[in-house]
């Protein structure tokens, strides 16, 4: 099983191999879109700003959004996962993935006439909104890494939500595509088994 992992310069490779290696999984990267074609599945990571998702050129887009199409598993993992909706607001006229719809928008840094600090950086709870394949064995309110400022917006896709100054969609999946705003990588058991259950969806287990 060989698993695509993109490197669009905006993100720690390392980190996400080790997790997919913990669970004895190796990830290439591949140099240009044609090599997509012998991924079983696609990881698209990253941290930083989402004008860096553009070095995703329309050749990338093609090849991933046809094999979304074809049914082949794709995981957007923190700035990944806001890559899979239309837009973001962090940077106008840079087009999303587009295969879940929605904008990415900044935390307010107020809530509630007190102030957020912003980024969000640290530990917070999941709380799972729906059922849903990615989020098998995951307890209610279980804990995970999150270090970002810009999320998606909670919709039908959402399969859990995360509070930061005001609720956020922490966890999405439809169908075969699936996104997590933390790092699973640093997220300990938690983090390893939304990976595994991720691996499911590759295996149909």
């Amino acid at each position: 099983m060989r698993l695509a992992l993109i490197d669009y310069q905006a993100g720690n490779l390392t980190s996400v191999k080790k997790a997919f290696a913990a669970l004895e999984v190796d990830l290439f990267v591949p140099t240009e879109p044609g090599e997509l074609a012998r991924a079983a599945a696609v990881v698209v990571p990253g941290v930083g700003h989402f004008g860096a998702t553009a070095a995703l050129t329309a050749s990338w887009v093609r090849e991933i959004r046809a094999g979304v199409e074809r049914g082949r598993p794709l995981l957007g993992i923190c700035l990944g996962m806001q890559w899979l909706f239309d837009e973001s607001e962090e940077a106008p006229g840079v087009a999303g993935l587009g295969v879940l719809a929605g904008r990415c928008y900044r935390l307010p840094a107020e809530a509630r006439g007190e102030p957020i600090k912003i980024p969000h950086v640290g530990w917070n709870a999941l709380d799972i909104r729906r059922q849903a394949p990615i989020v098998g064995g995951v307890a209610p309110r279980s804990q995970v890494y999150f270090t970002h400022s810009f999320v998606a917006p909670i919709t039908d896709d959402t399969v859990a939500v995360t509070e930061h100054g005001e609720p956020f969609a922490s966890i999405v999946q439809r169908g075969t595509v699936a996104g997590v705003q933390f790092h699973p990588e640093k997220s300990g058991d938690i983090g390893l088994q939304v990976v595994r259950n991720f691996l499911g969806l590759v295996t149909g287990h």
